[in-house]
């Protein structure tokens, strides 16, 4: 499939929607996976949200009303399917990366 391999921040984004979650929240929760090794500035983060709904990977799950309009993001179905193929990609390179320890 053509929507793989996917950035790490891609990845990571989708992982971090497993449950609604707002922007700065998903930042945070990225970062502490990483260990601080990734950080997503705003720009790249709503950058990527913006293309993944276009994608149709996530969808609002709810919109605050008030002055700041926090919204809640999540993955969709079709969102699940790119990054289950995401982690088998992954796994199958982990699991050939054996063969170089072995050598």
């Amino acid at each position: 499939m053509k929507n793989i391999p996917l950035t790490e921040a891609l990845f990571y984004i989708l992982l971090s929607l497993r449950k609604p979650n707002h922007g700065y929240g998903i930042i945070r929760e990225v970062e502490e996976l990483t260990k601080g090794r990734v950080v997503l500035g705003p720009g790249t983060l709503y950058g990527a949200i913006q293309t993944m709904m276009e994608k149709g990977w996530i969808r609002i799950y709810s919109e605050e009303t008030d002055s700041r309009k926090k919204k809640l993001y999540i993955i969709t179905d079709v969102g699940v399917g790119v990054f289950r193929e995401e982690k088998m990609r992954l796994e199958e390179l982990l699991a050939n990366a054996v063969i170089f320890e072995e050598e």
